[in-house]
């Protein structure tokens, strides 16, 4: 069975009333349209996590990030893959707001 390693980025912060919240986003396509998942994404061959979610990170959210301290790395057998999940905490150095908009999307 193949083997999908993936590195997911846990992003806290306060909102105005300093109560913490912690960033995710709802996905619009695919097998588990309308699941939920962190921002990260694929390891690639030759990469470290800390490497590769710096890089998914700057590619989906166009963001400069410091990479922290691992969580919790967590195996799960889906029926056509197993995936090895690595969350890793994330700081935001500098970042970029853009709206995207997908048809179907919920904002």
């Amino acid at each position: 069975m193949k083997t999908v390693r993936v590195v997911a980025a846990v992003i806290k912060a306060k909102n105005e009333k300093g109560q913490p919240m912690i960033f995710a986003t709802q996905r619009g396509y695919g097998d588990y349209k309308d699941g939920w998942e962190f921002p990260g994404g694929k390891i690639e061959a030759g990469e470290t996590p800390k490497e590769a979610l710096k890089r998914e990170i700057k590619e989906e959210l166009d963001t400069i990030v410091q990479v922290g301290d691992l969580i919790d790395t967590i195996e799960y057998d889906y029926p056509t893959f197993f995936s090895i999940f690595i969350f890793i905490f994330l700081k935001i150095i500098q970042h970029f707001i853009y709206l995207w908009t997908v048809f179907g999307a919920r904002l």
